[in-house]
């Protein structure tokens, strides 16, 4: 039985929602892929998807609290939108301080990082795709877990090498707090999976 109706709004909000997640990992990976100049332009791109996020987020808190019946419970679509939203908001401040701090050249771990970001919000499209049809998600989540394990490893190697290359100081503190936030937006990834886990499986 498929426990979700085919013309429940709430997850096809949701889903739109995920799509927004993707686009902003995708031009953030193409930001830092095409150097400096690109990032600035796809920032004001990411800017923009944040704010139709934000637009998403309230329908979807707006129509919990107008709405008797919901496909799940209302708690759990308040928290994969809540988490989702943190996603976004974490992609965001990313590139804002990428163009801000005015990052030139890019450095390969920001690439890097980038590129685990764009792949763990695939796999939450997938995951939020087959939690409305009822399917396994353990897939998915076995996934960004291992991604956020790598991005826990790069984080510790580029802040190490970070502090024996010799840059000045300013230029190490806005570096550090890049990789962060970089690391912030995998570790928001992983708190999707984990919500969209538990409602999958309460809902089993």
């Amino acid at each position: 039985m498929n426990l979700f109706p085919r013309d429940e709004k709430f997850f096809q909000l949701l889903e739109q929602h995920s799509n927004l997640v993707h686009d902003a990992a995708q031009s953030l990976r193409q930001g830092v892929e095409g150097g400096a100049a690109t990032m600035a332009f796809n920032a004001g791109v990411i800017k923009r998807l944040e704010h139709d996020a934000d637009e998403i987020t309230h329908q979807i808190l707006t129509r919990l609290h107008a709405t008797f019946v919901t496909p799940i419970d209302p708690e759990d679509l308040h928290a994969i939108i809540t988490a989702m939203d943190d996603v976004v908001d974490a992609i965001e401040d990313t590139s804002f301080r990428l163009s801000a701090y005015r990052i030139d050249p890019i450095p390969k771990g920001m690439v890097e990082f980038a590129q685990i970001i764009h792949a763990t919000c695939m796999r939450l499209q997938v995951a939020l795709q087959k939690l409305r049809v009822s399917k396994p998600l353990q897939e998915e989540c076995i996934e960004i877990n291992r991604l956020e394990n790598t991005a826990d490893d790069l984080v510790r190697r580029l802040v190490t090498n970070l502090f024996e290359s010799g840059m000045d100081a300013i230029a190490v503190m806005k570096h550090k707090e890049i990789y962060e936030f970089l690391e912030l937006a995998v570790d928001r990834c992983e708190d999707v999976a984990d919500v969209l886990q538990t409602v999958s499986v309460k809902n089993s």
